[in-house]
């Protein structure tokens, strides 16, 4: 069972990686690729704290990680000269840059903070994934257009 948790958790701390370095950086897959690994961590986790999936410390560590981890290059896919070609990609984020890269770095800097706290159970895994979506929902709102 442990190999099983383990093997799950580099899964989602390696989620994506290969697809990002295959894409061109800027461009909408390469910013899709790292988006869904946040997505995929934050799935995960919402399934620890909705009871679907039983609570692993190790797992929960994997996806902080990752999400830490993606935040933090995720501004680097918008460098100037890529703002175009992305129908997702609001054009505020070019001229809003410091506050874009600010927003990122909150969350990074928020799933490290609760990474050195880590929830202890499903409940606490619940209350982190509100502050994370709280970074997520307040910068999909300012710089992200809806596509569907």
């Amino acid at each position: 069972m442990k190999f099983k948790t383990i093997t799950a958790a580099v899964l989602v701390a390696g989620m994506g990686v290969t697809a990002v370095f295959a894409q061109q950086e800027g461009t909408h897959e390469a910013r899709e690729a790292l988006m869904k690994k946040v997505g995929g961590s934050a799935g995960v986790m919402t399934a620890i704290a909705k009871g679907e999936k039983p609570y692993d410390a190790e797992v929960v560590k994997a996806a902080l990680t990752t999400i830490s981890e993606t935040a933090k290059v995720f501004p680097d896919q918008f460098k100037p000269g890529t703002e175009t070609g992305d129908k997702a990609a609001s054009p505020k984020i070019w001229e809003n840059m410091e506050d874009f890269k600010a927003r990122a770095a909150k969350l990074s800097t928020d799933a490290e903070k609760i990474l050195a706290q880590l929830p202890a159970d499903a409940a606490g895994v619940g209350g982190a994934l509100k502050t994370l979506g709280a970074n997520c929902g307040g910068c999909h709102e300012n710089y992200r257009i809806k596509t569907d």
